[in-house]
């Protein structure tokens, strides 16, 4: 039986590679993007050449007066494409970063970043449970820095660990249904992320390295298959667990 996914900013960095590695895997694929078409038609093409479907729709996470429309046009192409209208892996990893001083954050940054990164996550899976089928998985993406501190980071931090304990509850609450809830934290990765510090910066790209056991920084695809084994049917025993992806950061 076919297996679909939902990514939701799947179309660069740490999105894209989760999509990958979940196409590898034999699982179909629908991902959100915010702006970037010609990104999104590229994965599809990618996932194409796996021998996998997939499917890209527009969607600003930051905004959940979207999402009724969303889901309504996620449940026609699923009726349309495979016949059903449910999907069985749910992958919150779309995210922003901006990043201040706790004396210098604005109510702005703050809102913004909490709009995208825990609010639009709490409800786009709310309405996704419907969609979602018994025994199937969620992976919500949080970081590093819930565990380590550093600079400017307050914010962003802060709401991840949000994210850690709103995906125990949804293991537990969850659980009669067979529905898995986990957490993969990335650490420092080589994406466009925050500026892409951690991919075009060598300073910081040596620094990073410095404080990781494993001697260097993460790319994409270091996360993109922890994700897609918490998705598989060997991960069907790990439920509320939150797994750090950082190759032994700050140890």
């Amino acid at each position: 039986m076919t297996k679909i996914a939902l990514v939701t900013g799947g179309s660069r960095g740490i999105g894209r590679a989760i999509v990958l590695s979940l196409a590898q895997k034999g699982i179909d694929i629908v991902f959100t993007y915010k702006g970037n078409e010609t990104a999104a038609a590229q994965v599809i093409y990618e996932v194409k050449n796996l021998n996998q479907k997939a499917k890209a729709f527009q969607l600003d996470t930051g905004n959940i007066r979207g999402f009724d429309a969303f889901i309504n046009t996620l449940s026609q192409y699923l009726n349309d494409e495979y016949q059903k209208s449910n999907l069985d892996f749910l992958i919150n990893n779309a995210g922003i970063g901006l990043y201040g001083g706790v004396a210098d954050t604005t109510e702005e940054t703050f809102d913004a970043v909490m709009n995208v990164n825990f609010k639009g996550v709490y409800f786009l899976t709310q309405k996704m449970l419907p969609l979602l089928n018994d025994g199937g998985s969620i992976v919500n993406v949080s970081s590093s820095l819930t565990r380590v501190c550093v600079p400017n980071v307050s914010v962003y931090a802060s709401i991840k660990s949000a994210i850690e304990t709103y995906t125990k509850y949804l293991a537990n609450e969850l659980g009669k249904r067979r529905i898995t809830a986990n957490v993969v934290a990335p650490g420092a990765t080589a994406t466009d992320f925050a500026d892409g510090a951690t991919k075009d910066n060598e300073e910081r790209r040596k620094l990073t390295a410095s404080t990781t056991a494993l001697g260097r920084v993460g790319e994409p695809e270091d996360i993109g298959g922890v994700v897609a084994f918490l998705c598989s049917e060997e991960a069907k025993w790990v439920n509320a667990q939150r797994i750090e992806a950082s190759g032994g950061a700050k140890l």
